[in-house]
């Protein structure tokens, strides 16, 4: 054991020591209750954190020469949330500008969205200071919008803050579309809360020639990107370079997977169908109507990302509470899932998806999973982040309680290691207003 002169002891308060942690090559959390997702819960627990990885977990860790020690007795330790379906840093306001979450044309699989992501957007600290460590920045678009990456949220410019880039590709699946679906998000927050009820009807004739005109361009951009990849195999004398089909031939090698937005339940299976033909992989996104075909996607092995949780039914004669009980129906039926916002301002309200999950049948150790270890192992970073194990990325949050309790109040934040700042524009406000005569 080393001798006190060597070590860091920080025995302040939790706000303290996310502000003043010294620049140290190794962090001890200690004393704290450790939940590692990915087994049981470590009472009195400690984590070792050096150079941003996580390097010891469990009951009495001894502290390196020169580690920052900081102690955690009556606070909790989770592993940073992960939204696996975002457009934060993406979708600015009408104010500040156009979007930059969608871009013109049918076909942008070559897309990289952290290119495009605004360090400075107000609601990543605001996430950030709610557990969510990290974002899958997600394009949209007409047709194949682009790549999804993954994004800390920390950091003052884009490359600073990618974790991994180009992990699938979105297409929004073509749909006959007699009703509309409303956004997850509106363009106004004063908007009325609207479901496809209450959208336009579009005849089927004209919904119906839309679709098949989609499904044939689509179709056909896929040979094209098949037949990109054999003359490129054959190296011909001919081919001209094309980002759009060099970014699909991953896809085509089963490299990397289709981020498939599919709704109901027709879509679901036009879009199941899609893959065994053009034998790709696919991971559904926003499935709503999913509960209806548990057994087929149960039977291809399809991962899962639904949309919020919090949301109105979408059909008019759903039941009331039927977005809460989706999770449990598809963890029922042994389908891996998680939970993405598709949103670039509810991001911080991830954890309330989650739990709104879990007084309708969904375990809540199941329900933190669908925001953390589920999301990373979907996407294939299991290996490195969604726990609180031993070599895997230090991307945690310290609290006073329950992280998807809404009372809960997040203590610290790490990512990749580092302590986050926890200020926040809707702190600052609070101050000022709460200090007005």
């Amino acid at each position: 054991m080393p001798s006190v002169a060597g070590l860091v002891i920080l025995t302040t308060t939790l706000a303290s020591a996310q502000q003043n942690l010294p620049e140290s090559s190794a962090v001890l959390l200690r004393g704290g209750t450790i939940h590692t997702i990915s087994g049981p819960v470590i009472e009195n627990g400690s984590v070792l954190i050096r150079n941003g990885r996580i390097i010891g977990v469990g009951r009495n860790l001894s502290a390196p020469e020169g580690a920052a020690i900081i102690e955690l007795r009556g606070q909790q330790v989770y592993p940073g949330m992960i939204d696996s379906a975002s457009r934060m840093g993406l979708q600015k306001s009408g104010e500040h500008g156009p979007s930059d979450a969608e871009e013109i044309g049918r076909f942008n699989p070559q897309l990289d969205p952290v290119k495009a992501v605004d360090p400075a957007d107000e609601f990543i600290p605001a996430s950030r200071l709610n557990g969510v460590t990290s974002a899958m920045e997600m394009p949209e678009g007409e047709l194949i919008s682009g790549q999804l990456s993954l994004i800390h949220l920390d950091g003052s410019a884009n490359d600073s803050m990618a974790v991994a880039a180009s992990l699938a590709v979105h297409i929004r699946f073509p749909a006959i579309e007699t009703t509309p679906i409303p956004p997850h998000e509106s363009d106004d927050d004063d908007d009325e809360p609207t479901t496809a009820a209450g959208q336009e009807v579009v005849p089927y004739k004209q919904a119906k020639a839309a679709f098949e005109q989609k499904m044939a361009e689509l179709n056909g951009f896929f040979e094209a990107a098949r037949r990109y990849r054999s003359a490129k195999l054959a190296k011909a004398a001919n081919l001209q370079p094309d980002r759009r089909y060099e970014a699909m031939i991953p896809v085509l090698e089963g490299k990397e997977p289709m981020f498939v937005t599919a709704v109901r339940e027709r879509e679901i299976r036009d879009a199941i169908a899609f893959s065994d033909r053009q034998k790709i992989k696919i991971i559904l996104a926003d499935p709503y109507e999913a509960y209806k075909v548990l057994p087929l996607i149960k039977s291809h092995n399809i991962s899962v990302v639904l949309g919020p949780t919090l949301s109105l039914p979408l059909n008019r004669d759903d039941p009331y509470d039927l977005s809460y009980t989706i999770p449990a129906a598809l963890y029922q039926a042994g389908i891996k899932f998680s939970i993405g916002t598709f949103s670039g301002k509810l991001v911080r309200n991830l954890p309330y998806q989650a739990a709104a999950a879990v007084p309708f049948g969904l375990p809540h150790d199941e329900a933190y999973k669908a925001v953390s270890l589920n999301a990373a192992e979907i996407f294939g970073l299991g290996k490195i982040l969604g726990s609180i194990d031993e070599g895997k990325v230090a991307d945690l949050i310290v609290t006073d309680g329950d992280p998807l309790e809404a009372m809960t109040q997040v203590k610290m934040v790490f990512i990749n290691g580092k302590p986050a700042d926890l200020e926040t524009r809707q702190k600052q406000l609070y101050e000022k207003y709460l200090a007005r005569p």
